[in-house]
């Protein structure tokens, strides 16, 4: 079970931090994972508005769009089971989001990445 202390959290959390703080200035990273995330923004970005019409980017809560953005980023890397990064990207939108945060992360990315139908 993950706790606030795995180091996998951790990162996760940093990571946001990081892109949060991006989307308002652009800052000289030398990580380079936010490098990588910057480089894919407009493939991310995409994404998210095939997800989420309605919601323009530049309307779209500063964190929430940190968070997507970062756990998008994880699926496309396969750092993770989707399952995992979802769980993971709800939870941080719980802790730093607004109050309906973390149930449009998690509409947004169920979207995306909704289990495929078989029909039997």
């Amino acid at each position: 079970m993950k706790t606030s202390k795995d180091p996998r959290h951790i990162y996760r959390r940093k990571m946001i931090k990081s892109l949060f703080a991006e989307s308002f200035h652009h800052q000289k990273s030398t990580d380079s994972e936010i490098l990588n995330i910057t480089a894919m923004l407009s493939k991310i970005d995409k994404t998210i508005q095939k997800a989420a019409p309605t919601w323009p980017l530049e309307k779209i809560n500063k964190i929430d769009l940190a968070i997507l953005r970062f756990a998008i980023y994880e699926v496309l890397k396969g750092s993770a089971p989707k399952k995992v990064i979802i769980d993971e990207a709800v939870e941080i939108a719980k802790e730093y989001g607004s109050e309906t945060s973390s149930s449009f992360v998690n509409g947004v990315l169920g979207t995306i990445y909704q289990p495929k139908k078989t029909h039997e």
